[in-house]
C-alpha cells in the first residue's frame, strides 16, 4: 500500500515524563499554495517542545506536514494551524514552531508561535564553561 499524505497525528508515551528535556526537529521540506496565486511556497519549519505525557511519532508528523502540499494556505495561518494540531495531539509542556520561508517578491518572511502548559515554568537554564578560568596568580 502507498503511503499518502494524512492530517493524523499519532502519539506515543513520553519516556522521561518526570523530567523536562527539550526535542528539537527541522523539518525542511514543507510546501503548501499560495492562497492568492496558486504558486508553490517553500519553508523550513523548526520544531522544539518539551514533552508531558506524549511525543509525536516522526512518520506521522511527517504525512502531516506533506498533506498541505496542494493547500492554500496564508504562512501565518499554516504557522498557526500546524502548532493547534501539534498542541491538540501531543498536549505539551511547551512548544515552538518557527517556520522560515523561503523568499517571495524580495522578502523572507519567519513565523514563530508558542504555546506554554498552564503553571508550567520552564526550570532556570544552566551555563557551564568548557574550560576553567586561568588563574593570574602563580605559586
Amino acid at each position: 500500500m502507498a503511503t499518502k499524505p494524512t492530517k493524523k497525528l499519532d502519539t506515543f508515551p513520553n519516556p522521561q515524563p518526570a523530567r523536562d528535556f527539550r526535542i528539537h526537529m527541522q523539518i525542511p521540506e514543507f510546501t503548501c499554495l499560495c492562497p492568492l496565486t496558486g504558486q508553490p511556497d517553500f519553508a523550513t519549519f523548526v520544531l522544539d517542545y518539551i514533552p508531558d505525557k506524549t511525543c509525536v511519532e516522526l512518520k506521522s508528523l511527517k504525512l502531516y506536514m506533506w498533506s498541505y502540499r496542494n493547500e492554500g494556505a496564508f504562512h501565518e495561518a499554516v504557522t498557526n494551524k500546524i502548532l493547534d494540531d501539534l498542541v491538540a495531539a501531543t498536549r505539551p509542556r511547551f512548544m515552538r514552531l518557527t517556520a522560515k520561508w523561503y523568499v517571495r517578491g524580495g522578502i523572507f518572511t519567519n513565523v514563530v508561535v508558542e504555546h506554554r502548559k498552564k503553571g508550567w515554568k520552564p526550570a532556570p537554564r544552566v551555563e557551564l564553561d568548557d574550560f576553567p578560568a586561568e588563574s593570574n596568580t602563580r605559586g
